[in-house]
This record gives structure tokens, sequence and C-alpha cells, in this order.
């Protein structure tokens, strides 16, 4: 496993290739989306009615033209302003998101002790240490500069880990910081994010108009809910692309990641004994979907269909492969012996509605 470390370096190389590439692409595709929209709006306006000259295709791209050339710097501004608000603002949204806390050394001592150990190995700057208070076992790093990585870790974790197992993880998600897949992950995030939500309200403004539109202005309402219907559609087929473009982004590293953690902490059996332990229980009921993307392990698929990581046996079947490391007997894993409790007042924190899960799953 130690022998990866050029390959490790051609995938930091890569990674920072394909953030200046997405940071190109996902602006040229939100200009693509508009101007698809305003190509079907501009056919929906100068045939009156939609449909009396739906041939007419020169007609159509002229408008779409004329409508961005028009609005190219309120499209670009707008971008940039989400893109800003995101970069400078992620620690919190990520911490809202996953309902984590920081923590100090003086509240985790031996948790903030391993990491501070992995980093000055390393020669990196100490990123921020968080916890979620649930039983799942998991953990994930973020953030997109140095002043704002952090690696959160779960309550289950750190109670269902003996500690050379709970450094295998640490080191996990240290390579992910190293490797600059949690800066690439973090902007894949930021725009499909604002495909998302602006394919939301389009949905929402669908939902009305289906509903209470009509009943305030019978039927002659229909061209502009037919309008709505165009943008909806247009603007989720974005969303979907800039959702396959994360997932064409995500299995390779997790390999990687347990490559730079044993590389870290030469102690291949013990990261493969910690991803048998999380197998099965990485579950953050309370996190969103993005969030249990970037987790070391995300076992539901997203929205059903992808899987963002690959299975915990291949990874256990590379890593013993790759170091010659016999696979643990997962039957005869000692039992760690730790409190496997929070207080009540934590467990209400944990277990609070998060508004925007809640808005989600209404939609």
């Amino acid at each position: 496993m130690v022998s990866t470390t050029v390959g490790l370096s051609t995938h930091i190389w890569n990674n920072n290739i394909r953030c200046v590439l997405l940071l190109i692409f996902y602006p040229v595709l939100i200009l693509g989306v508009f101007w698809a929209i305003a190509f079907m709006l501009g056919g929906a306006l100068t045939s009156n009615g939609l449909g009396h000259n739906s041939n007419n295709f020169e007609m159509m791209a002229i408008s779409a033209n004329k409508t961005i050339y028009e609005f190219f710097p309120l499209i670009i501004t707008g971008v940039v302003i989400w893109f800003l608000i995101a970069w400078f603002f992620n620690t919190s949204m990520i911490r809202k998101l996953a309902h984590s806390n920081p923590v100090s050394r003086n509240e985790e001592p031996e948790l903030y002790n391993l990491l501070e150990n992995l980093c000055i190995s390393q020669g990196m700057k100490m990123p921020h240490l968080e916890i979620i208070e649930t039983h799942a076992r998991n953990a994930f790093a973020s953030g997109i500069t140095e002043s704002n990585f952090a690696i959160t870790v779960t309550r289950g974790l750190m109670n269902s880990l003996s500690k050379d197992e709970l450094e295998g993880v640490l080191a996990h998600e240290l390579t992910h910081i190293q490797n600059r897949d949690v800066r690439l992950l973090i902007v894949t995030i930021i725009f499909t994010g604002l495909f998302g939500f602006l394919s939301q309200l389009a949905w929402s403004n669908l939902r009305y108009s289906l509903f209470y539109g009509r009943r305030r202005s019978g039927n002659n309402n229909g061209s502009a809910f037919i309008m709505i219907i165009i943008i909806a559609v247009i603007l989720w087929l974005g969303y979907l692309a800039t959702l396959l473009m994360r997932f064409a982004l995500s299995r390779r590293r997790e390999y990687m990641a347990d490559a730079g953690a044993i590389a870290m902490t030469k102690n291949p059996e013990a990261m493969m004994r910690a991803l048998m332990r999380i197998s099965g229980r990485d579950r953050i009921t309370m996190a969103t979907d993005d969030i249990a993307m970037m987790c070391i392990e995300n076992q539901k698929p997203f929205m059903g269909m992808f899987a963002t990581h690959p299975p915990i046996k291949q990874r256990i079947k590379a890593i013993s492969e790759v170091t010659n490391t016999p696979i643990p007997d997962e039957s005869n894993l000692a039992p760690v012996n730790k409190d496997d409790s929070f207080s009540e007042q934590t467990r209400d924190k944990s277990t609070r509605k998060n508004p925007w899960i809640t808005m989600q799953r209404r939609n």
C-alpha cells in the first residue's frame, strides 16, 4: 500500500484538474439550460399559443440567443453570488445539514490527540474536529480551503471502534483532504444544489398552478402552465446531469483514501476491522443525501438508483490483496468496551428535525 504514493500524487493532480474543469463546466451548463428554456419559450411566444410554428427552429434559436445575450451578465452574477456564499459559508451549512457540533481537546482529548498526531506525522494543518451525536457509525471530511477543512465523526463510531481502528478512519478522512477529494466534492455539491433549488422552485410553481391557478383562471392559463412544465423539465434534466457528474467522481476516491490511510498508519488490519464494524451501521438518519455521499460509507443508493461508494467487501478485499494481509474474521472481532450512550439532552438535539430535510420530504 505504501507503493501507491505515485498513484496518490497522480490522483491529487487529476483532482485539481477536475476541479478547474468543473468550475468551467457548471457555468456553461447553466447557460445551456437557460438557453434551452429560452429556446422553448421563444417557440411558444412566437407561435402565439404553442405549436402553430413549432418547426421554425431558426426563429426560436434567434430568440434564445437574444435572451441569453441580454441576461448573460445577470445569470453569471447569480452563479458567482451563489458560489461565493457557498464558498465562504460551506462550513456552517454542512454543520447544520449534518447536525454536528465542534469539539475541542478538552472535550474529546483522545479523539483530538489521535487526529493531531496524524496531522503532525503528515506535516498538515490540524482541521476542525466535529461530532454528530448519533449511534450511527460514520465519518466524513468537508471544507474547501485549509482554514475551513473539518473532519466530522459520529458518537457511534467513537464508541464502537478501537483506538487503532478509529485512527484508520481519521487517516482515511485526512487523505480525502490531502487528495483534494473534499474540495472537488464540495464544488459539485454547490452547483448541484443550485440546480436542485431552481428545479424545486419550478416544480413548486407547477403544483401551485395545477391545483390553484386553474381554479382561479379556468382554462385561460393553459399556455403559462405548459411553459412552467417546460422550464421544470429542462431544469430537472440539468439537475440530473450534475448528479451524474458527481457520481462519476465518487467511487474511486474511496479506494484511494483507504490506500492513503494505510500509508499513514501502516496498519491495514485495523482499517479492515474498522470497515467491518461500520458496515451496515452507517446511516445517519437526520443527515441529507449530500452528507451521506461525503461519508466513509454510504450503503443506501442515492435516489434509490446510484451507488455512491464501492461495497465494503470489495474495499476490504482490495486492502488485503495489495498489502498481503489476511482478512480478519468478522465473527471473532473483539468487542470494544466503551459507553455506547449519550445524554437525553444531547439525544434531543441530535433528533431535532432539519427544516431542509422536511421540505425535501414534502416535495
